[in-house]
């Protein structure tokens, strides 16, 4: 690294020009500001995940998802939703980190401020001592003017001592303003070296709080794939053979089919009843004889008629 870097290139040619100083700090404070963005993002996405990772649990406990799914596929759709938990579980404490990730830049920031007000109010301490020194320089030099020294000149024997202490008393304020604008030179110098250094430090932590906040996004991505992973290692072990065999020894309700219709006849079933009637009963069974078989037939007049008493009354 160079070495004329701040300390090489924020000077003036104008002893009380405080240009390059205010350029410096004016970048300093931007920096300060952009750190405090960067906190507030990641304030931001802390609430974010939090939200989301407890929406995600609530999702798992409130949401049904297959309830009614039985077996392997019921103990795959088990692990997903143990993983979502898992997945909401680990968006919630990356949210935590990133606020403990926010608290530090914050601290880093407040550090760095305390720094900088000291070596400021050094500074400026410096550069009003060596604006008194000029003042007092400039007054000193008016008070012998190129009129007055001729005058003094021509009454030499009345003022040469009056002018020698006017200008003994010019060289020492000249001898002073140069000692407090080394001074002055020396502090300008180390603050710039100061302000160097902190900038360093600031975008190296910025560098690394970024990377760090990238690091965590992609872990909490690993681990999500790792969840998610674990679903798909329980859904190779879903079986739909098992499965259907499952379902059918645990709802089955019999395996024997209702038997065969079969066609009957109207008055074939009539005529087997009536067989059946006519039969003679068991002995001590029945009380009654058997019926009289009708003498004529079913289209005969007298079908009516048994033993002579005929059923239809003329």
């Amino acid at each position: 690294m160079k070495e004329t870097l701040f300390k090489g290139n924020f000077w003036s040619t104008d002893l009380t020009s405080t240009a390059g100083y205010d350029s410096i700090i004016q970048h300093l404070n931007d920096g300060r500001k952009n750190c405090k963005e960067f906190e507030d993002f990641l304030k931001e996405r802390a609430t974010i995940e939090e939200k989301y990772g407890k929406e995600l649990i609530n999702l798992t406990k409130k949401k049904p998802c297959g309830q009614t799914e039985l077996n392997t596929l019921k103990r795959a759709l088990e692990v997903f939703k143990q993983q979502v938990d898992g997945v909401g579980q680990s968006h919630i404490q990356l949210a935590q980190t990133l606020r403990e990730e926010a608290r530090k830049m914050e601290d880093f920031r407040e550090k760095q401020k305390l720094h900088r007000k000291k070596a400021k109010r050094l500074y400026e301490q410096r550069c009003r001592d060596k604006d008194e020194a000029e003042q007092a320089v400039h007054r000193n030099a008016n008070l012998v003017t190129q009129k007055q020294q001729e005058k003094l000149f021509v009454k030499l024997a009345q003022s040469k001592s009056a002018l020698e202490d006017s200008d003994r008393q010019y060289q020492l304020n000249v001898g002073a303003l140069e000692k407090i604008r080394e001074e002055w030179q020396n502090e300008h110098t180390k603050a710039c070296e100061f302000f160097e250094t902190q900038e360093s430090e600031r975008i190296n932590y910025f560098r690394n709080a970024l990377w760090l906040h990238l690091n965590q996004l992609s872990q909490e991505c690993v681990q999500s794939d790792e969840r998610y992973e674990e679903t798909r290692r329980s859904l190779e072990m879903c079986s739909i053979e098992k499965d259907i065999e499952f379902f059918v020894n645990f709802r089955k309700t019999g395996s024997v089919p209702p038997a065969p219709v079969v066609y009957e006849n109207y008055y074939n079933t009539q005529r087997n009843a009536t067989t059946t009637r006519n039969q003679a009963p068991a002995p001590g069974k029945g009380r009654r004889g058997p019926l009289p078989i009708p003498a004529s037939g079913p289209g005969d007049p007298d079908y009516a008629t048994v033993d002579g008493y005929s059923l239809i009354h003329h």
